[in-house]
C-alpha cells in the first residue's frame, strides 16, 4: 500500500487520471509507488507499460538490479511478484504478465528506438535529467490510445521539469504536486541536520546548502548543479534574449554540426546580422543519411557556411571520400573549426551565449540541452570532473562549443542588394543619364527578353 503522502498521486491515477507530475524530495519513494501502481494497473487494462529513466544503463542499475536495503529483495520482485508473470527477459529488462500485458525499462537516451511500439502507460523517472524529446516522441502514442504519463523527479535547476510543473499547476487536467522533506516528515529533525552537515562537508558550506535545498527542499533555484552554461542561459532568459527570432532574408544562414550519428549530431543554425549573433533554429536529424540532413537544413533556411570539427577529414568506411568532401559535393560550403582545448571551447561557448538571441520555439530543445550540459561531482577529489556527463545533452553542448569558436569567423556581408528586373535610365541632377544596370547585366537582360520573345 502507498504511504500516506503518496495517496493523492495513487488515487488520481487509480481513478483514471492521465497526466501527472510529482516533484518529491530524495528518498520519498517516487519510483516504488509508480512501480506498484503499474503492477495494479496491468490487471485493470491490458497493454504495454514502460518505466523510462534518463539512460538505459541507469535503468538496469537503479531499478532492474536494485535491492531494497530494508527487505533484501529486488525492487522489481517486490513490485511484480513472480506469480503475476508469464516470462521475464533479463537482457531486455522486460516482463510479460500472465494476462498478456507487458512492462519494460527503457532509457530516454534511446527514445527513438521505441518506434512502432504502442504503450498505454509510461512513467518518466528522474524527469529533470531525462531528454525532453522522449516525451515529444511518445506523446502521440498515448494521445491515440488514451494512455497515461507520469513524471517523477527531484529538481535539477530551472529546466524542462520546472516548465512542465508550471504548466501542470495551471492545467486542471493535470495532477501536479511538490513535496519537500517537511511535507512528508520522512526524516527526523536530527536526520535533517546530519544530512545537511554531510552535504556541506562534501561540497562546502554554500554549495552543500544548495545541494541540500535541491534534494530535500525541492528547490529549483539556480542552474543545474555542474552545468557548464547554466548561468549564461539563465541570464539570456532574464535579458529577454530568448524570444521570436525570424530569419533575416538579407543575410546568410550558417550552421554548425558535430557530424556524428544522427542522435549525436545536433545542428545549430545561426545568422550574424550587423555583428549580432542570432540563433534561428536547432535541428537534430532522425535519419543517418547526410543527404537527408542537407535537404532538411536547406528547408530550415540554410544558405551560408557549414562549420564542422577539425577531425572531419577522416575517410569514411567503404568510401574514399571524407564527410568534408561530401559536404562540398552538396554545396554546403564546409569550413573547419579551429582546434582548441575543451576549456577554451567552453569559454567561447559562454561568450557566444552572452552575445546571442535565441528563437524560443525553433531552439527550444537546444536551449534545454544547454541548460543540462554538465559535469559530475567527484566525491574523492572534492571537485567537478573535467569531462561532461555522457548523456543526451553532451553533444548539444559540444556542438555549441564549435559555434562559439565559429560564429565570429562567419562571413558578415551587408544586406544583399536586389538586382533590378528591367533596364531603366536615371537623369542625374547634372543632366547626365545613367542606367540602373551594369553593361553585362543589361546585355544578359536583353538576351533573356529575346529568348522569351523567340519562344
Amino acid at each position: 500500500m502507498p504511504r500516506w503522502y503518496q495517496r493523492p498521486l495513487w488515487d488520481y491515477l487509480e481513478t483514471g487520471g492521465r497526466r501527472a507530475i510529482a516533484v518529491w524530495h530524495r528518498r520519498a519513494g517516487k519510483d516504488d509507488v509508480l512501480l506498484h501502481r503499474a503492477a495494479v494497473s496491468s490487471f485493470e487494462r491490458i497493454g504495454n507499460r514502460w518505466h523510462c529513466l534518463p539512460e538505459y544503463a541507469q535503468a538496469r542499475k537503479a531499478i532492474w538490479e536494485a535491492v531494497n536495503p530494508h527487505t533484501g529483495k529486488r525492487r522489481i520482485d517486490e513490485a511484480f511478484p513472480k506469480e503475476l508473470r508469464e516470462t521475464t527477459n533479463d537482457d531486455q529488462m522486460f516482463i510479460k504478465f500472465a494476462n498478456g500485458g507487458t512492462w519494460q525499462l527503457i532509457g530516454s537516451d534511446r527514445y527513438n528506438a521505441t518506434v512502432g511500439a504502442t504503450p498505454i502507460e509510461i512513467t518518466y523517472s528522474e524527469w529533470a535529467l531525462s531528454n525532453p524529446s522522449a516525451w515529444a516522441y511518445h506523446r502521440p502514442m498515448l494521445e491515440e490510445n488514451g494512455g497515461t504519463a507520469s513524471f517523477i523527479t527531484t529538481p535539477r535547476g530551472n529546466n524542462h521539469a520546472k516548465s512542465m510543473l508550471d504548466m501542470a499547476q495551471k492545467n486542471p487536467k493535470w495532477f501536479a504536486e511538490v513535496l519537500n522533506i517537511h511535507d512528508t516528515g520522512t526524516l527526523t529533525p536530527k536526520q535533517l541536520v546530519e544530512s545537511l552537515a554531510e552535504y556541506q562537508a562534501l561540497y562546502g558550506a554554500d554549495f552543500g546548502q544548495a545541494m541540500f535545498d535541491q534534494e530535500y527542499m525541492c528547490s529549483f533555484t539556480g542552474a543545474t548543479v555542474g552545468a557548464y552554461f547554466g548561468a549564461e542561459v539563465s541570464k539570456a532568459e532574464r535579458d529577454g534574449r530568448i524570444r521570436s527570432v525570424p530569419i533575416d532574408e538579407r543575410y546568410p544562414v550558417h550552421c554548425v554540426m558535430d557530424l556524428g550519428k544522427a542522435t549525436n549530431n545536433p545542428v545549430w543554425l545561426f545568422q550574424v546580422v550587423q555583428k549580432q549573433l542570432r540563433i534561428v533554429c536547432f535541428y537534430q536529424p532522425e535519419s543517418e543519411d547526410l543527404d537527408d540532413w542537407c535537404v532538411d537544413l536547406r528547408d530550415r533556411g540554410f544558405s551560408g557556411n557549414t562549420y564542422v570539427p577539425h577531425d572531419i577529414m577522416v575517410t569514411e568506411w567503404g568510401s574514399k571520400k571524407t564527410r568534408f568532401d561530401r559536404l562540398i559535393d552538396r554545396k554546403m560550403n564546409p569550413r573547419r573549426v579551429s582546434r582548441v582545448s575543451v576549456a577554451d571551447g567552453l569559454q567561447a561557448g559562454r561568450m557566444a551565449i552572452n552575445a546571442a538571441t535565441f528563437d524560443t520555439t525553433a531552439c527550444e530543445a537546444g536551449i534545454e540541452g544547454l541548460k543540462n550540459y554538465r559535469r559530475d561531482w567527484d566525491d574523492e577529489r572534492k571537485t567537478f570532473r573535467e569531462i561532461p556527463v555522457k548523456d543526451w545533452a553532451e553533444h548539444i553542448g559540444s556542438s555549441w562549443r564549435y559555434l562559439g569558436l565559429a560564429w565570429r569567423e562567419a562571413a558578415q556581408p551587408g544586406p544583399k542588394e536586389k538586382k533590378p528586373k528591367a533596364l531603366q535610365y536615371i537623369v542625374r541632377p547634372d543632366g547626365s543619364v545613367v542606367g540602373n544596370m551594369s553593361v553585362r547585366d543589361a546585355v544578359d537582360d536583353m538576351m533573356r527578353r529575346q529568348r522569351m520573345s523567340d519562344d
